[in-house]
Parts: C-alpha cells; sequence; structure tokens
C-alpha cells in the first residue's frame, strides 16, 4: 500500500476510535473518557503558535513536520501533504494552469496555502487533506516567519 494512503487511514482510525471513545461516554455504565486522553487532531488539540517561538519550534507546534517534509527542521518527514521546497516548487505551482489562487509570489502563496489551503492542491496528493482551520490557529507573525522559511527553501546560490 503506498506510504500516502497509510497515514490518512491510520488518522481515519483514530478518529473513529475517538468518536465511539466519545459516543460510550453517553452510556452510564462507561466512565468518560476525558478529552485530553484522546489521540485526535482537532482544532482544540493543535496549539497556538503566535510567532515568537524559534523556526523550528513553530513548524514543530503547528503540526507542519507531521505531514511535510520541511528541510532543515528535525523530525519535519511527513508524506502526506508535498515535500515544503517552495523556493524551487512554488514558482511552478504559481504558473500551473490549475492554480486559482490570487497570489502573485511565492511568499503569498505559501500564507494562501494555509489560510485557503483548497485553492491549489499539489499534483499527486490527495485534496482536502490540509486542515482548512490552521490558518485561524497561526498568528500573522507565525504564518510570516513560515513564509519567509519556505520561500527560500530548495533555492541554490549560484557560486
Amino acid at each position: 500500500m503506498p506510504e500516502r494512503l497509510i497515514t490518512p487511514l491510520i488518522v481515519i482510525a483514530l478518529l473513529l476510535g475517538t468518536l465511539l471513545a466519545l459516543r460510550s461516554t453517553n452510556s452510564s455504565s462507561v466512565t468518560p473518557v476525558p478529552v485530553s486522553s484522546v489521540a485526535a487532531l482537532t482544532p482544540d488539540t493543535v496549539p497556538l503558535v503566535t510567532g515568537d517561538e524559534p523556526i523550528t519550534e513553530i513548524f514543530t507546534r503547528a503540526g507542519c513536520a507531521v505531514c511535510h517534509t520541511v528541510p532543515g527542521i528535525p523530525g519535519a518527514d511527513g508524506r502526506v501533504g508535498p515535500p515544503l521546497l517552495l523556493g524551487t516548487t512554488g514558482p511552478a505551482r504559481l504558473a500551473d494552469p490549475a492554480y486559482r489562487g490570487h497570489a502573485k509570489t511565492v511568499h503569498d502563496y505559501v500564507i494562501e496555502s494555509v489560510i485557503d489551503p483548497g485553492v491549489f492542491v499539489v499534483p499527486g496528493y490527495p485534496a482536502g487533506t490540509m486542515p482548512i482551520w490552521y490558518g485561524a490557529k497561526l498568528s500573522a507573525l507565525a504564518l510570516e516567519k513560515i513564509a519567509a522559511y519556505l520561500e527560500r527553501q530548495g533555492v541554490t546560490v549560484a557560486q
């Protein structure tokens, strides 16, 4: 089974397990499961990132590393979403005829992709995977730092 299918299946299994656990808390014969012990990715469980943190912590706390490979970020080797080499891939995405967004720069494309991830889905990756609420969980400063970092990734400087 391709790696891109395994992670969404695990997430679905966790969500189903969570739903069953929450459903069983309505039964008087079962001891309620504290929400903090249920392993599910929901907007309430993603920590708010202010942008005051170091860049590594921003990516880690925001959860980017779970789904994406991000150069220079330890542990950011996710395979659900595309590798974040936007310095290299960003211009091609902006020029892609399937791109329906309004960004004119890679920097703006990164921000747009977090705030409105359905505007452009990278070919080869499933639509609807990037949570639409991520933009609401990150401050403007955090988004700016993420965009500034990602627009430099993959770019090599000629010597």
